[in-house]
């Protein structure tokens, strides 16, 4: 990695890990996008980086937040999402080199459509969803996470349209990234999976997520859910884009 790139790498996680906190997702998903469209980095390694940083992240995030966050809502996704990282992990393990490019034009593909069905269904349903249904979006989360690091976009969709106040909503939704993180982490370390290239970038950009995190615990902004649903479906969009113009580029090549 060249001088320029990792200077660039440490801008992306700078602005990844500032939308994190405005909304409560988006590092694993935006460090992977901008990362894959100017080519900073192996995928492999960025996956595994954002799941540092996710880490970290929610760790001073969530500090303070244990009355906030829907406790039932929480078992229920991350019950899924232990399936679900399980199964994306072992795909990860032996796909060809091909079909992890096709995977990730899909899931741009996927993570675009979301962005679309945010943007239209903007009003919050009138009752709480299933359990049910969250243990299938649990599912679906963890299993691009396994594959990605990216199992944002599910969550983000069905949580942004529960009846629940922006500070609960936001805090339960980077709980249950949380957790997918770090059992994606206890997957991939033991098997090899976690380069020394990508231990030395997660030390580098650590201190710099812990402090933009630090600093807006205390300085929030205060956006409108409208507002933040529009962030979103922008974050959402940008990630699609970047996760498909790299794919598309090593196919016709």
């Amino acid at each position: 990695m060249t001088a320029w790139q990792f200077v660039a790498f440490l801008a992306c996680v700078a602005l990844a890990s500032s939308l994190q906190n405005i909304t409560g997702f988006a590092l694993a998903l935006i460090l992977l996008g901008l990362t894959g469209l100017f080519e900073l980095a192996p995928l492999p390694d960025v996956a595994n980086v954002a799941t540092v940083l996710s880490l970290a992240n929610a760790a001073l995030q969530l500090r303070g937040t244990r009355k906030s966050l829907q406790w039932g809502v929480w078992r229920d996704t991350v019950t899924g999402s232990v399936f679900g990282v399980a199964a994306g992990v072992a795909l990860l393990a032996w796909l060809s080199v091909n079909v992890v490019l096709v995977l990730r034009l899909l899931l741009g593909v996927v993570v675009i459509a979301c962005a679309v069905i945010v943007l239209v269904r903007t009003r919050p349903v009138e009752r709480p969803s299933s359990r049910a249904s969250f243990g299938g979006y649990g599912f679906l989360s963890g299993l691009l996470g396994g594959l990605f690091s990216a199992s944002g976009p599910p969550l983000v969709y069905h949580f942004y349209r529960q009846p629940w106040d922006l500070g609960s909503l936001r805090d339960t939704l980077v709980a249950c990234l949380s957790f997918g993180s770090l059992l994606r982490l206890a997957m991939v370390v033991p098997t090899g999976q976690f380069s020394l290239r990508a231990v030395g970038l997660s030390a580098a950009a650590l201190p710099l997520v812990m402090g933009i995190t630090w600093w807006m615990r205390r300085r929030p902004p205060g956006w409108r859910r409208e507002t933040v649903l529009k962030v979103v479906c922008g974050l959402l969009v940008v990630t699609g884009v970047g996760l498909i113009a790299p794919a598309v580029g090593a196919l016709v090549r």
